[in-house]
């Protein structure tokens, strides 16, 4: 099953059901373990792409941690907030997301406004 961000969320074990590494390790360079903590959110296809700016923002280790912190359920939702908030810090290092809030903001306040 494939989710809305295009990751492959239903493939077991290392990543697209064809035995190539997940996003991650393929990006990282190194073998995809069977329980690799972040094989469920990087497809193999578009994963290293999109873990580049995890990485570059975060670090793997930090994230690795992270992840095995929150209860299985919540890791989903944790990873599309981390890759939100990674693309927007490599769009605008400064204010990362707040930047969009405060637009969304002056939109609601000022309707006529755009920035």
């Amino acid at each position: 099953m494939t989710s809305a961000t295009g990751n492959d969320t239903g493939s077991a074990g290392s990543s697209s059901g064809f035995g190539s590494p997940c996003g991650a390790c393929k990006f990282l360079r190194r073998k995809c373990a069977a329980d690799c903590i972040f094989a469920p959110y990087f497809c193999s296809e578009q994963g290293a792409a999109r873990f580049a700016a995890i990485h570059k923002v975060f670090g793997a280790s930090n994230v690795s941690k992270l992840l095995l912190r929150i209860p299985a359920h919540q890791r989903f939702e944790a990873m599309l907030t981390l890759a939100y908030e990674a693309q927007a810090r490599v769009r605008d290092p400064v204010y990362g997301c707040v930047s969009h809030i405060f637009t969304l903001q002056q939109q609601t306040l000022f309707p006529g406004f755009s920035a």
